[in-house]
């Protein structure tokens, strides 16, 4: 499919709910959007849930919103499929922070990253705790600020803060087990 699909005219005719646009707007969407529910959530059946609500929001609320471009309307859709997916979290009351302790010293290992294959390294973000994994996600991949986190999931600004550094400690650990060799000791 050609990236026509993402322009102004294309979101028009879906906001005018012409099924036939919509369709193909859902196909051209589905399997990117999908990556994005399966990173906060553990069970591919969960994750189509929300994909499909997600979705649903999107159509319904589609005649307001105001295009600007390909990359403003993804990322609307991104934020829609991430608040699916964290209601979904929270209905089912499976959020849960890991209390405070200190987070291992060092940066995060940008090199190790690009290093890495992108299969590889969304493996070890869904190790991550939930808490973590949630916080990480909103923050890390998505964009959100630590104080849109914070309302988001109804919890402290410094605890999203805490919640991120350790996610980020944990993948440090993760990767410095995983391939210490390739890596050595990241962080110095």
């Amino acid at each position: 499919m050609s990236m026509q699909l993402l322009e102004n005219s294309f979101i028009a005719r879906c906001a005018k709910g012409n099924r036939t646009a919509q369709k193909q707007l859902f196909e051209h969407l589905y399997a990117p959007m999908f990556r994005v529910c399966m990173r906060y959530l553990n069970h591919k059946e969960d994750a189509e849930d929300c994909l499909m609500k997600g979705f649903l929001k999107v159509f319904q609320h589609l005649p307001r919103f105001s295009y600007e471009n390909e990359n403003g309307f993804l990322g609307w859709v991104r934020r829609i499929m991430a608040n699916e997916c964290l209601m979904f979290l929270r209905q089912k009351n499976r959020f849960l922070l890991f209390p405070e302790e200190e987070p291992l010293q060092g940066q995060f290992p940008a090199e190790a990253l690009l290093k890495m294959e992108a299969e590889e390294l969304n493996s070890l973000i869904m190790q991550l705790p939930l808490g973590y994994r949630t916080v990480f996600n909103l923050f890390a991949i998505e964009g959100f600020s630590h104080k849109e986190i914070s309302a988001l999931l109804q919890i402290s600004e410094n605890t999203s803060k805490t919640q991120f550094s350790k996610a980020k400690a944990r993948l440090k650990s993760m990767l410095e087990q995983k391939k210490p060799l390739v890596y050595g000791k990241l962080g110095e």
